[in-house]
């Protein structure tokens, strides 16, 4: 009966292999996707879950929202590890430092280079694709010959799909034509299905939370019917698109595949951490995780390492303005002058905005090749559609207009920057011409640390007066850092930065305390950036016979020679 059930179950199987393979064939056929050349080596895949810190996970796992990550690990194929991304805990420094081994002079989301006059955010394609070239100078990126989907840099890929540093070089559908888009359909119904039955359930179901929010105390979210719709797009359409991707990239055998997934990082920020909706999107990562992995399995024409790690994780936070009633920067300018002018920009979290730019991409790229009314057609969704996304904050201004003082806010890290000089100030400078910032910055509870430059190297700013940071030195009770769970590594970290050219003349770090939880320069209820809570140590789940020790792990750039190593 064993043999028996046993041979029952390889047919079954070569069935099954029979199918997908004819399916995916087709599908990679009818959209310009030829099949790899396939050698010896084997691939990886990294599933990147943005925002997830490695506290939350094993919280999440507990709950039982990630039952495909649990299986991994309990069955012993995978093993789990909390690692140190390094200082700033935001995804242009982690991706660059995994995918090229350079982070270097990343100092956050947001900064401002005086010496060229540019307000610098990782936002615009253009700006990340002149990031990438310097980070990836003289480098060959991890996915050389590989597939980027929805990542910030593209690590060098050969297809590259929702990546910033790629803008329009490539799109989803842009090869489809006519029948194409039917057999889509036809030979994935239950995706197509499932996909339009669950957006238009998370749609009224977000609706009416929104609502029902305004009577609930404590609850933050404005009432839109918008909104929704970006959310879904985050949450149930581009996560369905990318999954398909990448599954038609394993049958074809590509060599090298990197998958992020933001719904829960675009989600926490606004619920926290562990907020209902933000575990619900958990969820549905997961399942994407399970169908990544079986069809890895099935496929035997390239042997493929599965990776699923997170960038950063996510602290509870509180906003400063919450706090003292004004934003960071209209504090700082109440003391410098009241003349001043001043920079201090962020608008909504720049996922929200995401995917309705790449929606927008591709129905520009689908006009190429139809008819006269499938164009009309499309162009009047793309009006539709540019009419209702609401304009993003940050980046209908002029990124090159500056003032006087220069704050850049990302999560719980500021830089500051004083347009007297291009060169970087030193304290002693900041002190001598604004004499009242820095007591005034001192007295702020919600300010947990003021970093600069003292005779070219790091120092803090105290109420003592300027103090040496140094790494080496002795970390006493009334050390600042000295609540941190590895003050000594966060020295050496924020050391690093004030090294960087185009850090702040002085670098604002939001309070923390010993629960993990920190004050956030922006309009968030979690966040990252900078040092303090779960923020500072993500998670990454890897092959159990991969021999990795990430207990020496302090910077993304580590990760980068695993896999330079294995498997180029």
């Amino acid at each position: 009966m064993t043999w028996f059930l046993r041979r029952i179950l390889d047919l079954v199987d070569g069935l099954a292999r029979w199918y997908y393979t004819r399916k995916y064939g087709a599908l990679a056929a009818h959209m310009g996707r030829p099949r790899a050349d396939v050698a010896e080596r084997r691939g990886f895949i990294v599933i990147q879950i943005d925002g997830l810190a490695y506290e939350y996970l094993r919280e999440a796992m507990a709950r039982g929202y990630t039952p495909t990550l649990q299986r991994l690990l309990s069955s012993g194929e995978a093993r789990l590890a909390r690692w140190r991304c390094g200082l700033p805990s935001s995804t242009p420094a982690v991706q660059a430092g995994i995918m090229f081994g350079n982070n270097w002079d990343v100092p956050s989301f947001r900064w401002y280079e005086k010496d060229r006059d540019l307000s610098v955010v990782c936002k615009p394609p253009g700006l990340v694709r002149q990031l990438q070239e310097r980070v990836a100078a003289g480098r060959e990126g991890i996915l050389y010959g590989g597939s980027s989907y929805v990542n910030m840099f593209d690590g060098g890929a050969r297809l590259s799909l929702f990546t910033l540093a790629a803008w329009g070089r490539h799109r989803f559908f842009e090869n489809v034509r006519g029948f194409g888009f039917v057999l889509l359909f036809l030979l994935s119904p239950w995706r197509a299905l499932r996909t339009v039955g669950v957006s238009i359930w998370e749609y009224l179901r977000s609706v009416w939370g929104r609502f029902a929010s305004r009577w609930r105390p404590g609850q933050r979210q404005r009432f839109t019917l918008i909104r929704p719709f970006f959310q879904i797009m985050v949450n149930v359409v581009f996560r369905e698109i990318e999954t398909f991707g990448v599954m038609m990239d394993i049958y074809r055998g590509v060599p090298y595949i990197w998958a992020n997934y933001f719904g829960y990082d675009e989600v926490a920020h606004h619920v926290g951490p562990l907020g209902h909706e933000a575990l619900r999107a958990l969820r549905g990562l997961d399942k994407q995780v399970r169908q990544i992995d079986r069809i890895r399995r099935r496929y035997r024409r390239r042997q493929y390492d599965l990776y699923v790690l997170s960038d950063h994780g996510l602290s509870p936070s509180t906003p400063f303005r919450e706090l003292h009633g004004v934003t960071l920067g209209e504090l700082i300018a109440a003391e410098v002058s009241e003349a001043v002018a001043l920079d201090e920009r962020w608008g909504e979290i720049y996922h929200a905005h995401k995917p309705a730019t790449f929606l927008l991409e591709e129905l520009r790229g689908m006009e190429a090749g139809r008819s006269k009314r499938a164009r009309a057609l499309l162009r009047a969704l793309q009006h539709w559609m540019e009419e209702r996304v609401p304009p993003d904050p940050e980046l209908g201004w002029d990124l090159k207009r500056h003032g006087d003082v220069v704050v850049r806010s990302s999560g719980s890290l500021a830089h500051v920057y004083f347009n007297v000089t291009p060169s970087p100030m030193d304290l002693s400078e900041v002190a001598i011409l604004y004499p009242r910032l820095a007591a005034r910055l001192l007295q702020e509870p919600g300010i947990g640390l003021i970093l600069g430059r003292h005779n070219g190297q790091p120092a803090f700013l105290t109420s003592q007066g300027v103090r040496p940071l140094d790494p080496e030195g002795e970390f006493g009770p009334d050390h600042p850092l000295a609540t941190l769970p590895e003050p000594r590594l966060a020295a050496a970290q924020l050391a690093r930065m004030a090294s960087f050219p185009h850090s702040g003349d002085l670098i604002l770090l939001g309070a923390w305390n010993e629960a993990g939880e920190v004050i956030c320069f922006e309009e968030q209820w979690a966040s990252h950036g900078g040092l303090g809570g779960p923020q500072d140590y993500p998670f990454i789940l890897y092959p159990a016979e991969v021999n990795w020790d990430l207990s020496d792990v302090t910077n993304a750039e580590q990760l980068y020679r695993h896999f330079r190593d294995t498997y180029t």
